[in-house]
C-alpha cells in the first residue's frame, strides 16, 4: 500500500503546485519506486517482530499498545533517514539551463514521493498492521527458512570476521574505496549521455555563396546516396533556414532528417551511422556533420552552434581570428575523436563597396546617415505601399533596376539629394569600387567571432577538450585583443558539476548538523559520513563495467546512493543505542550481534526493493528515451550492492571498536537516536 498511496499523494502535490507529469517527473517516480516502501518495510518488520515477541508472553500486552510502541521505536530513525534522502537531492534544484530542466523534475518527484512515503508509514501502515497482523498466542514464532539461513550464514561469516578483526575489515574497505576511485580517471566525462534517437540529422554544407539551385542539385545526390542504405526508410530535407528564425542557416547548408526501418535482422545503429558518414564523405566540395535532432537543438541552446564543442575565437581582425580558428581546426584533426572539427563557412565573396568621403560630403551638405538611407532604399529596396489581391497582401517595393544595382559606372552618376534640396552625382562624395569581403560576419557580445565546431566521435568529452586546450595553449600564439572560449556541452558539464559540488557540500554540512543533533556525539556523525564511500565503490565499478562514462546523470545516481547509504547506517546505530537504553543491553559483542541481526532483514529488504525496482532501467541500455535514467539506475544498483554488504560489516565493526564512549555519552544525553 505504500507505493500507490505515496504516489497518489505525490500526484496531488503536483496538482497543487502546478507541476506537470512529464517524462522527467515520471523518471523521478521510477527512481523512487523502490525507495518509497523503505519506511513501510522498517515499520512493518519492527511491528511484526514485537507482536511475535508479545505473543510468546504468558500475559501479552494489548495489541494496539505493542504496535504503537514498536512504531515509535523506529519513528525517529525513519524520520532522519527520510530527511537525508530528501536533502541529498536538494543540490539538483540548484542546476540551471538544460541540466536544470532535465534533472530538477527528477529531484522534485523523488523528494515529494519520499515525503509522502514517510506520511504513509506514520499514519496508514500502523493501522494496517493492527488489522492484518495476528501472531498466534503462545506459539513460538520462528524465522522463515530463507531468513533463518541468511542470518546464520551472515552471523558466522561476515559479521564474525568484522567483530573479530575490525581493522582488517576496515583496511579491506579502504583498499576497495581506493581501488574504485582509481577507475574514475579511466572513464570519460560528458555533459549528458548519448541520446539514442530514432531519427538522425545530417547537416551538409557546401561552399559559401552556393545558390539555391546548386544546393538542390547536391541535395538530390545526397538523397539518392542515403536512400541506397538498406536500413534508411525515409529522408526529408530543409535547405537553409529563415532569417527571422532562432537559428539562421544560409541556402548553402541543407539538413537531412533520416528515418530508419525497425528490422531486428538489420545492422546495428552504430554501423548504419558509420555507413551514412562514409556516403556523405563521397560528395566533393561539401562538409557534413551527423547528429540527432535533440542533440542538435541542445547544442544550439548551450552555445548557439550545432555541435557538442564550440571553440569561439574573438578579436577585432576577421583575417586574424580566421587564421587562429584554422590553426585550432588542424590541431583538433590530430587528436583522435576530434577529426570532425570544422570551421565556420566564411569565404571572400564579390562585393560592391560605396565608401563615403566625409569631408567632401560635408562640403556638399550630405550627411553619411542620410546618404546611407537613400542608397539602402535605391539598392536594397524600400516598401512604399501594399497591393491587395483577394485575401493576399503583397508589399510594393521600389528600387533601382538590376542593371543599375550591379554597375559601378552607372552608380557613379546616380544623383543624390543634399540638405539644401540640390542633387549631385554620387561620385562627388563617395568612392565606388568592386572588392571582395567575407560572406558573413558573426558577432557575440558586440565582438567579432569565428567558430570551430566539433561533434566528437568518442564519449570522453572532458578529456578531449582538456587535451585540445593544452595543445592550443602550447601551439597557438594569441595576439593582443584576441581570446578563445571553449563552450558547448563541455562548458555546461563543468558548470553543472561545480554547482552540484558546492550545493552538495552545503547539504552535507546540514546533514552533519542533523546527525549531531540526533546522536549528540561527533563520533557517530563522522562514522555515518565515512560510510558513504562504501556506496561509491559499487557505483563506480558498475559504471565502469557498463558505461565507462561519467555524466550529470551519473552524478545524480551517486547523490541518491549516498542518501541510501547514510540511511542504512542510521538504522543500525540507532538500534544499537535503543537496545542499550531501553532493553537492558550493555556495550557487548552479543548486543552488537543482536542489533545487527535484528536490522539485517529490513536493511536487505529495502536494498532489494530499491534494486529490483530499478532493474528495468538497468536493462534498458539501448532503448530510446531511457538515456537519462539508465546511468542513474546503474549507479544506484551498483552502490546498493556494496553499501548493503560492506555496510553490514563495516558499521558494526567501527561501532564495536571505537564507539563505546560515544554510545554511553549518547545515552547519558538522551539522544533522539536512543529513544
Amino acid at each position: 500500500m505504500a507505493m500507490p498511496l505515496s504516489f497518489a499523494i505525490t500526484v496531488l502535490v503536483f496538482r497543487l503546485m502546478d507541476i506537470s507529469v512529464n517524462s522527467m517527473t515520471l523518471g523521478g517516480l521510477a527512481v523512487a519506486i523502490g525507495m518509497v516502501v523503505d519506511d513501510a518495510i522498517v515499520d512493518v518488520e519492527n511491528v511484526f517482530r514485537r507482536l511475535r515477541e508479545n505473543a510468546r508472553l504468558a500475559e501479552p500486552e494489548p495489541k494496539l499498545e505493542v504496535i504503537a510502541r514498536a512504531s515509535a521505536e523506529v519513528r525517529n530513525s525513519i524520520l532522519y533517514a527520510t530527511l537525508f534522502i530528501i536533502l541529498v537531492f536538494m543540490p539538483l534544484l540548484g542546476l540551471t539551463g538544460v541540466a536544470g530542466r532535465l534533472f530538477t523534475p527528477i529531484a522534485i518527484a523523488t523528494m515529494v514521493s519520499m515525503s509522502a512515503s514517510f506520511i504513509v508509514s506514520l499514519t496508514v501502515i500502523p493501522v494496517l498492521c493492527s488489522i492484518l497482523l495476528h501472531p498466534k498466542q503462545g506459539k513460538t514464532h520462528q524465522d522463515g527458512r530463507i531468513v533463518f539461513a541468511l542470518k546464520g550464514f551472515f552471523k558466522h561469516t561476515w559479521l564474525r570476521l568484522a567483530l573479530d578483526l575490525p581493522f582488517v575489515v576496515l583496511g579491506l574497505a579502504a583498499v576497495l574505496v581506493a581501488g574504485a576511485l582509481t577507475l574514475y580517471p579511466m572513464m570519460g566525462q560528458a555533459f549528458l549521455p548519448s541520446f539514442r534517437e530514432e531519427t538522425a540529422l545530417v547537416a551538409l554544407t557546401a561552399a559559401p555563396g552556393t545558390s539555391l539551385t546548386q544546393t538542390n542539385a547536391i541535395s538530390d545526390i545526397a538523397d539518392r546516396l542515403l536512400l541506397s542504405i538498406p536500413e534508411v526508410r525515409k529522408v526529408g530535407r530543409r535547405v537553409g533556414r529563415a532569417e527571422r528564425g532562432d537559428h539562421i542557416v544560409p541556402v548553402s547548408t541543407v539538413e537531412f532528417d533520416i528515418d530508419f526501418l525497425t528490422d531486428e535482422n538489420s545492422r546495428s545503429r552504430a554501423e548504419v551511422l558509420e555507413d551514412i558518414r562514409a556516403k556523405m564523405r563521397t560528395i566533393p566540395g561539401t562538409f557534413s556533420v551527423l547528429s540527432g535532432p535533440l542533440a542538435d537543438r541542445i547544442g544550439h541552446m548551450l552555445s548557439g552552434v550545432s555541435a557538442k564543442i564550440a571553440i569561439k575565437v574573438f578579436g577585432p581582425s576577421l583575417a586574424e581570428i580566421r587564421r587562429i580558428g584554422t590553426d585550432i581546426q588542424e590541431i583538433a584533426h590530430g587528436i583522435p575523436g576530434l577529426e570532425t572539427a570544422r570551421i565556420e563557412q566564411q569565404a571572400p565573396i564579390p562585393q560592391l563597396r560605396i565608401e563615403i568621403d566625409r569631408e567632401r560630403a560635408l562640403a556638399y551638405g550630405v550627411t553619411p546617415g542620410a546618404l546611407n538611407e537613400q542608397l539602402s532604399a535605391l539598392i536594397g529596396g524600400d516598401t512604399v505601399g501594399q497591393l491587395y489581391e483577394g485575401q493576399r497582401t503583397i508589399d510594393l517595393v521600389v528600387r533601382l533596376p538590376e542593371i543599375w544595382r550591379e554597375s559601378p559606372n552607372r552608380l557613379r552618376d546616380l544623383y543624390i539629394d543634399t540638405i539644401q534640396g540640390q542633387r549631385i552625382p554620387l561620385h562627388l562624395v563617395a568612392k565606388i569600387r568592386k572588392a571582395k569581403g567575407p560572406n558573413v560576419i558573426q558577432r557575440e557580445n558586440t565582438q567579432r567571432r569565428f567558430v570551430v565546431s566539433i561533434n566528437p566521435t568518442e564519449r570522453d568529452l572532458a578529456g578531449l577538450v582538456t587535451r585540445l586546450q593544452s595543445e592550443v595553449a602550447a601551439k597557438v600564439a594569441l595576439p593582443k585583443g584576441v581570446f578563445v572560449s571553449f563552450e558547448g556541452e563541455y562548458q555546461a558539464q563543468q558548470e553543472a558539476t561545480k554547482r552540484i559540488a558546492w550545493f552538495s557540500l552545503a547539504v552535507f554540512v546540514i546533514i552533519a548538523l542533523l546527525l549531531y543533533s540526533y546522536f549528540k556525539t561527533a563520533v557517530f556523525t563522522a562514522q555515518i559520513l565515512a560510510d558513504i564511500p562504501l556506496a561509491l565503490i559499487g557505483g563506480l565499478v558498475f559504471t565502469y563495467l557498463t558505461l565507462k562514462n561519467i555524466s550529470i546523470a551519473t552524478l545524480v545516481g551517486f547523490i541518491a546512493v549516498a542518501g541510501i547509504s547514510a540511511r542504512n547506517s542510521v538504522m543500525l546505530l540507532s538500534h544499537y543505542l535503543h537496545l542499550m537504553r531501553h532493553e537492558g543491553e550493555g556495550f557487548t559483542r552479543a548486543m552488537v550481534e543482536r542489533g545487527t541481526l535484528e536490522r539485517l532483514v529490513p536493511v536487505c529488504m529495502t536494498a532489494l526493493s530499491a534494486g529490483i525496482a530499478l532493474i528495468p532501467l538497468v536493462l534498458a541500455a539501448e532503448e530510446p528515451g531511457k538515456e537519462i535514467l539508465h546511468p542513474v539506475a546503474v549507479v544506484i544498483v551498483g552502490g546498493l550492492v556494496t553499501s548493503t554488504f560492506l555496510g553490514l560489516g563495516v558499521t558494526p565493526a567501527v561501532f564495536y571498536a571505537f564507539g563505546k564512549k560515544a554510545a554511553h555519552r549518547a545515552i547519558e544525553r538522551k539522544a533522539a537516536a536512543s529513544d
